[in-house]
């Protein structure tokens, strides 16, 4: 099939709004949905931004990625954490096979595209973008092209986490503009056969309103911030609606998301957790809330003692520390096994502040991955199937959090983003097989 594609992507688009809640809000979408198919999509484990819009444009899962959230592990050592780049990704993408196929490309703001890499066609790199300084496009002399027509590209709103939601929502209708503009402007200016977007303003959107919306959440309360999220919604279904109705000739359009949205009711402190356990020894326990790398970075933890620590987020990672692994690893390879299945246990017999139990998940990586590269968490931590995200700070009066280490945000992934098409022989369920699909449909001989 020769038939141009445009795929926009919305960061955290949920099944329960698009299809269900604002279904009758959205008259371009519906268009869509009603003339073509769409499905709830499996995102990957974990479902977070990065990796899951890699998996989605390469058809691996995070394990053959080597790709694990935001930040992965360099080594063994206990401080080896570093932010993963476009450079982490050493599989080709949908559009590096398009360009091997000699058809044109328009790239823009996909998850860890930056620093941008060579492609047949241009390319604006995501919100992990450092700054509009930075070397942002392919070609190079894009950026002063935009700069002219257009103006800079926003990656990203400033402080999605916080209290000033006036301002928040002000900046996510002037980045999802810009955005808007921007494809507006390349899209007829460029020769394109694949053209992809990704859309962050529906992430920070959910993240910063969502206890505003919801109201069976225990933090919704009246407020002129009720309809933020449909009414963002419904400016967002305007301009993909202006945009498609701008473009000439046939073409197809996928409307997909990386992971959903779910309430979120508190937070676990696992290592004020593990610490109570007594499988994280501390030399001096924090008098105030502290972010764990903060403890390890002052050599505050007794390695010697130690059998776990972990790392928080809306899903907690934990690392074992083993004897012939890492520098100072205490436990015995031959007892690992008897001891991974006591923890999950323990994680999973974990109740609410009600006393009420939780239906937390715990996984394996070389369990749940079709290969393992380079060093995953040992394990993958859903608190009540995220209903609850991880906090990683330790120092706290209790396990139990309401307050985000990180700032305001009372919304969690959800397994299951969308997946619209308007080519209805397109059937993909699972967030690692479209690309596979793509590459089927669109470039066949």
């Amino acid at each position: 099939m020769n038939k141009k594609i445009v795929i926009i992507g919305l960061d955290c688009a949920s099944p329960n709004l698009i299809f269900d809640e604002f279904f009758d809000d959205l008259p371009n979408l519906k268009k869509i949905m009603e003339n073509g198919v769409y499905n709830a999509l499996e995102s990957t484990i974990p479902p977070i931004t990065v990796p899951a819009w890699m998996s989605m444009f390469t058809g691996k899962d995070p394990g053959e990625l080597g790709i694990y959230g935001f930040t992965n592990r360099q080594n063994y050592d206990y401080h080896s954490f570093s932010l993963v780049s476009s450079k982490s990704v050493k599989y080709k993408k949908l559009w590096d096979i398009f360009t091997q196929k000699g058809k044109q490309n328009i790239v823009i703001g996909v998850p860890l595209t930056y620093p941008p890499s060579p492609l047949k066609g241009h390319m604006i790199t995501g919100f992990l973008t450092p700054s509009f300084e930075s070397n942002y496009t392919y070609p190079k002399h894009l950026k002063n092209e935009l700069l002219a027509n257009t103006g800079h590209f926003i990656f990203d709103v400033n402080d999605f986490r916080t209290e000033d939601k006036e301002r928040l929502l002000k900046d996510i209708y002037e980045m999802t503009d810009n955005h808007f503009k921007i494809a507006n402007y390349l899209a007829r200016n460029k020769p394109w056969d694949l053209f992809v977007m990704v859309e962050m303003g529906t992430d920070r959107i959910h993240h910063g309103f969502w206890a505003l919306h919801d109201k069976k959440h225990p933090k919704y309360i009246k407020s002129k911030f009720n309809s933020a999220i449909r009414d963002y919604y419904i400016h967002l279904d305007k301009k993909i609606g202006e945009f498609l109705n701008g473009i000439k000739g046939d073409f197809d359009v996928i409307i997909v998301s990386d992971h959903g949205i779910k309430p979120m009711y508190g937070g676990i402190a696992i290592n004020d957790w593990l610490f109570k356990k007594g499988y994280l020894v501390l030399k001096e326990y924090p008098k105030k809330p502290v972010s764990i790398n903060k403890v390890i970075r002052e050599k505050k933890i007794d390695w010697s003692k130690t059998k776990v620590w972990g790392n928080g987020g809306y899903h907690g990672k934990l690392f074992f520390n083993i004897k012939g692994r890492e520098p100072l690893g205490v436990i015995e390879k031959n007892e690992l096994d008897n001891f991974k299945t006591k923890l999950i246990k323990e994680l999973k017999d974990i109740k609410n502040e009600d006393g009420n139990a939780m239906d937390t998940k715990v996984y394996e990586p070389q369990k749940i991955y079709n290969k393992v590269n380079n060093i995953p968490p040992d394990l993958i931590v859903y608190f009540d199937d995220l209903s609850w995200r991880c906090q990683g700070s330790i120092g706290n009066e209790s396990i139990y959090t309401h307050d985000n280490d990180i700032g305001p945000d009372d919304a969690n992934h959800a397994s299951h983003g969308i997946f619209i098409s308007s080519n209805k022989m397109l059937k993909i369920n699972k967030i690692t097989d479209f690309f596979n699909s793509i590459v089927y449909n669109y470039l066949s001989d």
